[in-house]
Order: C-alpha cells, then structure tokens, then sequence
C-alpha cells in the first residue's frame, strides 16, 4: 500500500441505510457489499430490500442465494413475481423499517419509480434512525460533475421526500478501474460534501486493488468490493 496507515472500514450507528444510486452508479453492487459487510464484523442480522425496479440486470435479488447463505434477510419478490417492477414489497419493508433489529439496508433506484417507492414507506415517519447516502460515480451522467450531482440529490430529496446524510464515492470502470478513477471520484465527492457539508461515509474500490489506495490521499473509510451483481451471460444462465 503506497499510503503509511492501514485503511479504516464503514462503521454505521443508525440502523436503517438508504443507499441510492442511479443506473450504472454500482449502488446495487455497494448495497450487497456492504449487507456481507456488516453481517460479518457487526455480528448483528442484517435486512436487505431490492427497491431498484428498473435495472433489468444488476438487483440486490439476483445475489438472494448467496446473501441468505451468510444469514442475511433479503426482502425482494420471489417466485413468479422475482422480475416484478411494482412496489409489492411495501408492506413487509415497512414492517422492517419498524422492526428496529439490526441493520436494514434499502437498495433504491434513482430514478422517480424508486424515490417514489421509498418516498410511499414515509421512513422518516417510522423512524429519525436513518442514513440515506447518495452513491456518487464521476463516469456516469447523473453524477459526472458538481453541477449535475447537486441536480441529482436535490431531485431525489424532493420526490423520496427525505434528506441525505452523506455520500459514497464509486467512480469506477467495471474491471479496468484503476487507482487514478478510484481518486479522480474521491475529489469529486470531497468537494460536493463541502458544498453540502454532508460526510464522505466511504470509498469503494475492488478488493484486489485496495493495496494501490493512498490512505494519506483519500482519508476517509474504505469498502472493499467483490462483484456479486453479474449479467445474465456472465452467470451462465439465459
């Protein structure tokens, strides 16, 4: 590791974690990342909710086998109603959201069919234990710059009708990400968060890369990823 201190990991004291990303933000990949995360250095259950009801490929739901292998809930359809894009899960998410037992994380599109959604399970009604992070990649649109990442927050602030707590830098090229992407979002984050004056929550950044982080450079906690969130033809199956 070419920085002098060992990197620091996530540490969460709310319960309930909103994370919202849009399409192509890696949210999903964060949301699973981190269900695994918590449940194995917390020791505490862990809830996860699939709210994404666009992105036809990369749901929290395509990763339920190997969730509920580690014991973590996964609230998601299930049967024939596993590709279902209506908010048929609004009850039991609720029902989580009230449970108040350990850590319930809310994978949420960005798009208005998600905030509306996560906007209908009035959480902040429920509870004030809450973190809603944004999760910020500098290589895709609707977070590619100051600019449009302020636009972006504050339209999902109006239609979820919750405010949030802190940002999740994620720039990355899928496999090619390297340590000079992993940077170039962290300094696009640093600078919303003190635009904002919300905190940097994490970095994310692939497991085999974490020795390449500087932690003099990037000074704040790292998540490391394993993908978990594969297209249909890289699983194998149709």
């Amino acid at each position: 590791m070419s920085g002098s201190r060992k990197p620091i990991y996530p540490s969460f004291s709310r319960q309930v974690i909103i994370i919202v990303g849009g399409f192509g933000s890696g949210k999903t990949e964060i949301s699973v990342n981190l269900a695994k995360f918590l449940t194995t250095s917390q020791k505490k259950p862990v809830t996860i909710v699939d709210l994404d009801l666009v992105n036809p490929y990369f749901r929290s739901r395509e990763a339920v086998n190997e969730l509920e292998r580690l014991g973590i809930r996964v609230i998601a359809p299930h049967g024939e109603q596993f590709h279902a894009d209506l908010p048929i899960l609004l009850p039991e998410v609720k029902g989580a959201i009230e449970d108040r037992n350990g850590y319930l994380i809310l994978d949420v599109g960005g798009d208005s069919q998600g905030t509306k959604a996560l906007g209908s399970l009035t959480v902040a009604d429920k509870t004030d234990d809450y973190d809603m992070l944004i999760v910020v990649n500098s290589r895709r649109p609707a977070t590619a710059d100051i600019a449009t990442s302020l636009a972006t927050m504050r339209r999902i602030e109006d239609t979820s009708r919750l405010k949030f707590t802190g940002l999740i830098s994620n720039s990355h090229l899928i496999d090619e990400t390297d340590y000079e992407v992993i940077r170039e979002g962290y300094e696009l984050v640093k600078e919303l968060g003190k635009i904002t004056n919300l905190p940097v929550q994490f970095v994310s950044a692939r497991k085999d890369i974490l020795h390449e982080i500087d932690t003099n450079e990037i000074k704040c906690p790292v998540l490391p990823l394993a993908r978990s969130m594969l297209k249909p033809w890289e699983r194998g199956t149709d």
